[in-house]
């Protein structure tokens, strides 16, 4: 999105073709988020504000478009389930970090599941045909895992009678062929080669099986962690949803099926189900209207006293998955202050190089300035390299390197600490990372960088260091 609004047709300039990642992406979402926010981008430049403020806005977009699908979503359920249920829906929702969270963020799953949203939409209003193609669309241009839903929902629809193979066919595969046409015109444009990005991230996941080296986890990691964390109070009742009305069922199967046959890779992470959460939480919503409808029987009281009890502990949980959050990015604030502290008077070009643990903890192209700052996220320098390299800083998750001095640190979420006082939850924050300067340049020597400075160690120290930093937990001193 940045490449985009900032370097248009100038593809050369565009960060993907040097950094290409594992697997090439669509850039169609990116297309359509830019042409949304670029009016708000132009005022932005006029006014000469930050670029900051620019990915604010598209981020901002991004969340409005996300939000906007499950709106109307959020209308098909009051129209087949009522206006309680939609208020137990919209309330659920807002007690959950991460759904509101993942809205906002530039991911191919997060434009997938916004159309995800509208498929459901029209499932509910009996467009069957409709809901398979926004499915279909959202498979073939943004995620190909999409498809673990897609065929079980339209495995329902066929053995309830609500479709037919033979309208599926007809319907379906026109809109398939132009979607797989439009994503690779656009997308071969943007790559500068021949491809559909979606076949290849399918080739890589799914028949190649290589998305196992970036982690494991155990097949029933989705259900005893993803979904408790994501839900909250939402993962109970969603069981619940799913016994008292029988309505639900039909809807939720289809996407029980999708985490349990995600569940058979061995990578697995959140954001690849995070398609799942509007439908579950409306199974959640159906059985928290029914315990509230009851609540003046003996039993249904407890059960709603319980549900109120759920709601609070679902609050907690995302106040402190917020706070969290607020510090698990630390790169951009690093950068932030380098720029606000480390400028020369001595140098045309201030030269930084940006390691991979801080391009992916906070650090966009949103974030860069103009001249004299240059940058650079050269991957696999060796530490001992670094001192041979030009470079005038490194912002770098390591405490020491050869030739530089570390002159600031940024702190990070690390872990949550309970205690007995208040308050009983403790955040505990750690360096997270480093910005050093290179000692032959004389003015960086001179630079303050009040309240975040090392002491300088002999490097003869770092055997007895390093054990220092073990027993406290944190690498506090920075290594010359």
């Amino acid at each position: 999105m940045h490449d985009i609004l900032y370097h248009r047709h100038r593809l050369e300039n565009y960060d993907h073709l040097e950094f290409p990642g594992v697997v090439p992406r669509t850039f169609i979402g990116a297309l359509i988020v830019s042409i949304l926010a670029s009016p708000i981008v132009v005022v932005i430049n006029l006014l000469q504000l930050s670029k900051i403020y620019a990915i604010i806005s598209v981020r901002l977009v991004l969340g409005c478009v996300v939000l906007s699908t499950l709106r109307f979503f959020r209308i098909q359920v009051r129209h087949k389930f009522g206006h309680q249920v939609e208020a137990f829906f919209v309330i659920l929702t807002a007690l959950q970090f991460h759904m509101l969270f993942y809205c906002t963020r530039a991911l191919p799953n997060i434009l997938a599941l916004a159309v995800v949203n509208m498929g459901y939409a029209y499932w509910f209003r009996g467009n069957f045909y409709t809901a398979l193609n926004c499915l279909v669309y959202a498979t073939v241009v943004f995620r190909c895992d999409m498809l673990l839903l897609l065929c079980p929902l339209a495995l329902e629809l066929l053995l309830t009678k609500s479709i037919s193979l033979w309208g599926a066919i007809k319907y379906c595969i026109g809109p398939a062929l132009l979607s797989i046409g439009f994503t690779i015109m656009v997308d071969s444009i943007m790559w500068k080669r021949i491809l559909w990005p979606e076949f290849e991230v399918f080739w890589f996941n799914s028949v190649l099986n290589r998305s196992s080296e970036w982690g494991t986890h155990s097949f029933h990691w989705y259900f005893t962690s993803a979904l408790p964390r994501s839900l909250l109070a939402a993962y109970p009742l969603f069981l619940l949803g799913v016994l008292i009305d029988r309505r639900v069922l039909i809807f939720v199967l289809p996407v029980f099926s999708f985490i349990l046959l995600y569940s058979k890779l061995p990578h697995k992470e959140l954001r690849f189900i995070i398609s799942s959460v509007p439908m579950l939480n409306l199974s959640a919503a159906v059985a928290a209207n029914r315990i509230y409808n009851n609540r003046k029987k003996t039993l249904w009281k407890f059960l709603n006293l319980f549900m109120l009890g759920l709601f609070f502990i679902s609050l907690g949980c995302t106040i402190v998955f917020f706070l969290a959050s607020y510090d698990n990015y630390p790169s951009g604030n690093a950068l932030k202050d380098l720029h606000q502290i480390g400028h020369l008077n001595n140098t045309n070009e201030l030269w930084v190089h940006i390691d991979t643990f801080s391009a992916m903890n906070g650090i966009s192209r949103f974030c860069e300035n103009d001249s004299p700052w240059r940058y650079s996220k050269e991957e696999g320098i060796p530490l001992e390299e670094f001192c041979r390299r030009n470079f005038t800083y490194l912002v770098s998750e390591q405490f020491a390197v050869d030739g530089f001095k570390c002159l600031h640190y940024v702190s990070g979420f690390s872990r949550v600490r309970l205690q007995s006082s208040l308050p009983p939850i403790i955040l505990v924050k750690e360096p997270k990372l480093y910005i050093h300067g290179n000692t032959k340049i004389k003015d960086i020597m001179q630079i303050n960088w009040a309240g975040s400075t090392f002491p300088v160690v002999d490097g003869s120290a770092y055997p007895a260091l390093i054990a220092m930093l073990t027993m406290f937990e944190v690498g506090r001193i920075c290594v010359k």
